[in-house]
């Protein structure tokens, strides 16, 4: 009498993801080193409008300003006295970037002068004031 022998197969027939998790964490790994996130003041201002209004296309220290005289950085609301160490803070992160004032088109002229003047003293030189483009 003979005996059958059943030969098992010792080699796992599935399918191995060893390399195509590699590639997926690379392709991660790739696009969060080059986004760039955008910054946002935190309040949306109604600006006022100009003919010359130009894009700025390099990253940029946002200061919103609303109508009743809120200063507005980095979505929480500062002093007037504090910009200069919140844009101190924030240059550190991008040292050549401009600092863009959101002005409403309602607020007082000399709060916008002392924003500026703030970020000056900061150390920026690129201080641009933000309007949209369209006729007067």
């Amino acid at each position: 009498m003979r005996m059958r022998r059943h030969h098992q197969q010792d080699e796992d027939t599935g399918i191995d993801l060893t390399p195509m998790l590699d590639v997926v964490f690379i392709m991660l790994i790739f696009f969060i080193v080059t986004s760039s996130f955008i910054k946002e003041s935190g309040v949306e201002v109604q600006r006022p409008q100009a003919q010359t209004a130009s894009p700025q296309d390099k990253g940029n220290i946002l200061i919103a300003i609303t109508a009743d005289g809120q200063v507005w950085m980095d979505k929480k609301v500062v002093d007037v006295r504090s910009v200069r160490a919140h844009v101190e803070r924030m240059r550190v992160d991008q040292p050549d970037g401009a600092v863009v004032v959101q002005a409403d088109q309602d607020v007082r002229t000399g709060l916008v002068v002392q924003v500026m003047d703030q970020a000056r003293l900061a150390g920026v030189q690129d201080v641009a004031l933000a309007a949209t483009s369209g006729a007067l």
